[in-house]
This record gives structure tokens, sequence and C-alpha cells, in this order.
């Protein structure tokens, strides 16, 4: 486990706009990313008949739509102890491989620190 309070600021609100998305949605997991200039994407899991997509995909989605270029970070909020594939390759997309994915527990606590790579 890593001590949420010894993560960087901008690391610690990306984890707490991802908790509180999770909370609010009522969703299995919670996501933000930052991208290049600093601006926050935060979203839920889509679980929709036609559509099916990860809240930290969804949340690169919002961010490539929005016209980032690029993210310095991304933080899912999981019951999962890590990342899937399928995240750290959509945050690998627009992010790069070494791209940091934090992975918090409901309760905010960052289990893992994993690249996109």
């Amino acid at each position: 486990m890593t001590d949420s309070s010894a993560l960087d600021p901008e690391d610690r609100k990306i984890v707490t706009l991802a908790r509180s998305a999770r909370a609010r949605i009522g969703v299995p997991e919670g996501a933000a990313v930052r991208d290049e200039t600093g601006r926050t994407y935060v979203a839920g899991t889509v679980a929709l008949d036609s559509l099916k997509l990860s809240a930290l995909q969804t949340a690169v989605a919002m961010a490539v739509a929005s016209g980032a270029t690029s993210l310095e970070a991304a933080a899912v909020v999981t019951e999962a102890e890590t990342a899937s594939d399928a995240d750290r390759a959509a945050v690998r997309d627009l992010g790069g491989a070494g791209t940091p994915v934090l992975v918090a527990g409901p309760d905010g606590t960052v289990r893992t620190t994993v690249t996109a790579g």
C-alpha cells in the first residue's frame, strides 16, 4: 500500500476525484486522468446494452474528446488489485508507456502504481 498523504498533491487530487465519481454515480469503478495542461477528466463505469467501458477508458475518451493530446497521470478506484490490460492500453494510447496509473481501493488508499507500459 502507498501512503496517500505521501502522494504529490495533483496525484492525490485525481484519486479523490475518482473516488468521488465512484460514490456519486454508484458504479463499480471511478477514474480520473490529468492531461498535459493539468486539466482533469472524471468518469465512472459505462454499462449500457450497446456500450461497455471501464471508468478509466471513459475518462481517457473524455480527455480525447475534449482535445487533450497527452496524459500526465491516471487514477482508478476499484475493488481490483491492479489496472486491467485494457485500461493500461487506453492510458498508453494517449499518454505513452511511462504514464503512471494509480490504483486505489474504495477507501481511496493507493494500493499500487503501475505504468501504462
